[in-house]
């Protein structure tokens, strides 16, 4: 039975290009697997903690095997919380619009709270070792521009959304991920209606071969 774990990262619900193609691709897993279980994190509709206080105490005194506290106890298995649907999960689909050339701060919060030692890697002779390796991931990324043909914002300079979700899966441990992209959103009504329905048809693709 596939578990899928769902992270949402836009606000516009109905209207998200990301959401729509995600949502694509989620059913269509379900339609070959009706078994499939989903977990959603939405992250505009979590209490995402402040990383500080008791968390940041917790933090530092693990890093320095120092014994915790109970409030720090108490702080970081909210933590463990939050990551505890990461490990739940075969697969993790992210929904995620472009925002200033990144992601949106919310899902960035997401990321900067779970990513602790011991939580989605370790520390090893080797260096830094991910605890996610086993899982599968989709990426929906949605974007307002073209980066390949928008001369004045080239994807080697501006993009700050697809290369850094890559390098915090790799960072985690994760190497089994696909991408789909949805461009030109703002290029008109006819335009965002075709790249929406050609990046539903990628979804429906890439689900039934993952499975």
């Amino acid at each position: 039975m596939p578990k899928i774990l769902y992270v949402e990262a836009s606000p516009r619900k109905e209207r998200s290009a990301s959401i729509e193609v995600a949502t694509a691709h989620i059913e269509q897993i379900k339609k070959k697997h009706p078994d499939t279980e989903v977990r959603k994190l939405d992250v505009w509709n979590m209490e995402l903690p402040d990383f500080t206080g008791h968390i940041m105490d917790a933090k530092y005194a693990a890093l320095s095997g120092v014994e915790l506290s109970l409030a720090q106890k108490d702080a970081w298995e909210k933590i463990q919380e939050l990551a505890a649907s990461f490990f739940w999960s075969d697969h993790i689909v992210f929904s995620i619009p472009l925002w200033n050339f990144g992601i949106p701060y919310k899902l960035k919060h997401l990321i900067d709270v779970i990513s602790q030692k011991d939580i989605l890697f370790s520390v090893t002779e080797d260096g830094l070792e991910g605890l996610l390796g086993k899982k599968k991931v989709t990426a929906i990324y949605a974007r307002g521009l073209n980066f390949d043909t928008d001369s004045l914002t080239p994807a080697r300079n501006f993009d700050f959304q697809k290369p850094y979700m890559e390098m915090w899966f790799r960072f985690i441990g994760i190497s089994n991920w696909e991408s789909i992209v949805i461009e030109k959103t703002l290029f008109g009504p006819e335009v965002d209606h075709d790249a929406r329905a050609e990046a539903r048809l990628a979804a429906s693709e890439k689900a039934d071969l993952l499975w």
